[in-house]
């Protein structure tokens, strides 16, 4: 049988052009369009949460400088002048004051308690091996899976054996454990993932466990309090169930409870501007804390994915 042979390619002579193969392009233009309606399809769902998110503040915040009248006749206006009066009738009438006050100390109290005995106690965790250390750990985390809801009762008679019922100390103590497992959880995860070269050299040098925590360790850990300090912020400054059940005493309520009273008192009243104005009071605050600490969150959410 009688084959055919390709001929093999002449070499090229010296100075006669030589001929390019098809290069494929560079990058598949399909990806970069898909990559581009993605981009468009994110970004308009993150404008349209935006706005759902924004909206009703601003709409809320409009509504507190107006009168009873315009809010009903023309609810989506601006005000025609500014009734500032709404807020000091909400601040003095309405006793915001003294509910404002109330919630700044039982926060405030429990924020600090909170950060200081779960950052001591994530810290142990984290860094030292112990019979029982994952015992514990899993104690804190079935801590969050159990429902404040059942706890209720129990944790009334608790309070009111100890001599704590309708007293802002005891709402600080449940405060605190309320808040201890998500913290610990949290900062326990952080602490990992800071560097055990530094608390060896504080060790060498003679630092106590006492000194390498308070002065090394967690000024390090810093972003990691910040973001778990304004996540126990918004769960205690909104917390409702816990102080309608521990404390009855209208002079001690916190400004949760201040809210709904205005807004049966207020409601019967008519009086729904100054019912908006203590509404924006209490959201104020909130919103304070996270614009300025916002970058401090990002920081500490992102801290283990970067490291």
């Amino acid at each position: 049988m009688k084959t055919t042979e390709t001929p093999a390619p002449l070499p090229a002579e010296s100075g006669a052009p030589i001929a390019k193969t098809d290069v494929p392009p560079p990058g598949p233009v399909k990806e970069k369009k898909e990559g581009t309606v993605l981009n468009v399809f994110s970004h308009g769902v993150l404008v349209v949460w935006a706005f759902m998110v924004v909206m009703p503040l601003l709409w809320a915040v409009m509504t507190s400088f107006k009168d009873d009248r315009s809010i009903f006749s023309s609810p989506w206006s601006l005000p025609d002048s500014l009734h500032f009066d709404n807020w000091s009738r909400a601040w003095t009438q309405a006793n915001m004051s003294d509910y404002f006050l109330n919630t700044v100390l039982v926060v405030g109290g429990s924020l600090i308690g909170t950060l200081v005995l779960g950052s001591m106690a994530a810290y142990v965790l984290a860094r030292f091996e112990f019979p029982g250390n994952r015992f514990v750990y899993y104690l804190f985390i079935g801590g969050m899976s159990f429902p404040i809801m059942l706890a209720l009762v129990p944790l009334f008679y608790v309070v009111n054996n100890m001599g704590l019922l309708n007293t802002i100390h005891g709402l600080i103590l449940v405060y605190i454990a309320y808040s201890l497992p998500f913290t610990v959880f949290f900062l326990t995860a952080f602490f990992r993932t800071l560097p055990t070269s530094i608390a060896e050299a504080a060790f060498v040098d003679g630092a106590s466990h006492s000194r390498t925590f308070f002065q090394i360790m967690l000024p390090m850990a810093k972003p990691g309090l910040i973001s778990v300090g304004i996540f126990n912020f918004l769960g205690q400054w909104n917390q409702y169930m816990l102080p309608t059940v521990l404390n009855t005493d209208p002079d001690k309520r916190v400004l949760t409870q201040g809210l709904v009273q205005l807004a049966v008192s207020q409601g019967y009243k008519g009086d729904w501007s100054g019912l908006f104005a203590g509404l924006v009071m209490a959201m104020l605050p909130v919103l304070a804390a996270y614009v300025v600490f916002q970058r401090q969150v990002v920081q500490g959410l992102t801290a283990g994915a970067l490291k």
